[in-house]
């Protein structure tokens, strides 16, 4: 019979080793920093660019990881109505994808509110708004019941489905769940913080897991405390990296190293050697997006005196920001939602000034992209 971590004697007193620790942590806290600082460098609206594509992929990524597609588009969008930032192509989103956009917002924003029942509650709710996971009618804004038996994490085909990992049972939750949130909320003592918010974030998220409160959506709502802490550790409440689009690349190790936690010791070193390798190559990749950013601020500002409709803008943006396929007059009218003739006049207009150029190939076939 497996054992699990929560039913080790000592529970909940996680332990590690500092000293193998210390040097991927300041690995990590040296990266934060400089990509914070380089991020305040950029100006407004540079910044407020890199914040809403890094919460877009980590809206994105967090869901995808258990498997739930989200719109790209909609969960743009709402990223940027609850950031108040404007966007040209601004869609309608669906209430699934605002709860989870308010969610991720809500625990980067404020990430200096206590952590509370009732603010999970409403977090756990928001991404079950019609108080169903599926098909299936779910307890939501309150802990797991298990009317239904205990609470399994499992893969495979029905018959043959393997066991990774068994919950705490529902009546446990109540009480592990208050001493979950005592210690999340325990900020310092004596003035001097207990530890480090990186380790904070890499141990809250392994503990709220393992407790698996909820009927779903335990695995959201593990990132989002992470990412809570996370904004601690950087004393801003924007984005610039999103842990959950790299947890994604590294989802097999990630569910691997969860379940040999959870069925380990108390001792957790090796599970934060993992979590602050994959925020060290989260932090690495912003960079890309930090690249990204610097090279459309560069652009509008060499062309900050040309004219352009917000057809036009919206187009621009979609080609910096690294378009899908090659772009053509029909694809042109579609996007902008204008007439096809609208559209070449949009183009000719933009070749005109330099911004755009034809490709090689002429004819039906002709594709325009970016100069320089």
């Amino acid at each position: 019979m497996t054992i699990y971590i929560y039913q080790k004697d000592g529970w909940p007193d996680f332990t590690w080793d500092d000293k193998i620790l210390m040097l991927p942590l300041g690995n990590v806290r040296n990266l934060q920093g400089k990509l914070v600082g380089k991020m305040a460098a950029l100006g407004f609206s540079p910044e407020n660019d890199a914040v809403l594509k890094t919460m877009t992929l980590d809206v994105l990524k967090s869901a995808e990881i258990e498997g739930e597609k989200l719109g790209p588009a909609q969960v743009r969008s709402s990223v940027a109505r609850h950031l108040k930032i404007h966007i040209s192509d601004m869609v309608p989103s669906g209430r699934d994808v605002d709860g989870m956009v308010e969610m991720m917002v809500d625990a980067t924003q404020n990430y200096h509110a206590p952590l509370t029942e009732a603010r999970l509650f409403s977090w756990h709710t928001g991404l079950f708004p019609d108080g169903k996971s599926g098909i299936h009618q779910i307890t939501t804004g309150n802990w797991r019941k298990d009317e239904n038996g205990p609470m399994y994490v499992i893969s495979g085909p029905i018959g043959k489905e393997k066991i990774h990992y068994q919950a705490p049972e529902a009546s446990a939750i109540p009480v592990e769940m208050d001493r979950f949130l005592a210690w999340a909320n325990s900020g310092s003592e004596n003035g001097v913080n207990r530890m480090d918010p990186v380790i904070q974030a890499g141990v809250a998220h392994l503990w709220f897991v393992t407790i698996h409160p909820f009927d779903d959506g335990n695995g959201r709502i593990a990132r989002a405390i992470s990412d809570l802490f996370l904004a601690r550790a950087d004393g801003v409440p924007q984005r610039f990296y999103s842990m959950s689009a790299q947890i994604q690349k590294e989802r097999k190790k990630y569910y691997e190293m969860l379940e040999k936690t959870q069925k380990g010791t108390l001792d957790i070193t090796e599970w934060l050697l993992w979590f602050l390798k994959c925020l060290e190559n989260a932090l690495i990749e912003a960079d890309n997006i930090l690249k990204n950013t610097l090279h459309k601020a560069d652009f509008w500002k060499k062309h900050a005196g040309i004219s352009m409709n917000e057809r036009q803008k919206l187009m621009v943006n979609k080609l910096l920001d690294g378009f899908d396929g090659q772009l053509k007059t029909s694809k042109w009218a579609k996007i902008t939602k204008c007439s096809t003739d609208t559209a070449l006049r949009d183009i000719k207009n933009l070749v005109e000034k330099g911004v755009l150029k034809q490709e090689a190939q002429g004819g039906r076939s002709t594709n325009y992209v970016l100069v320089g």
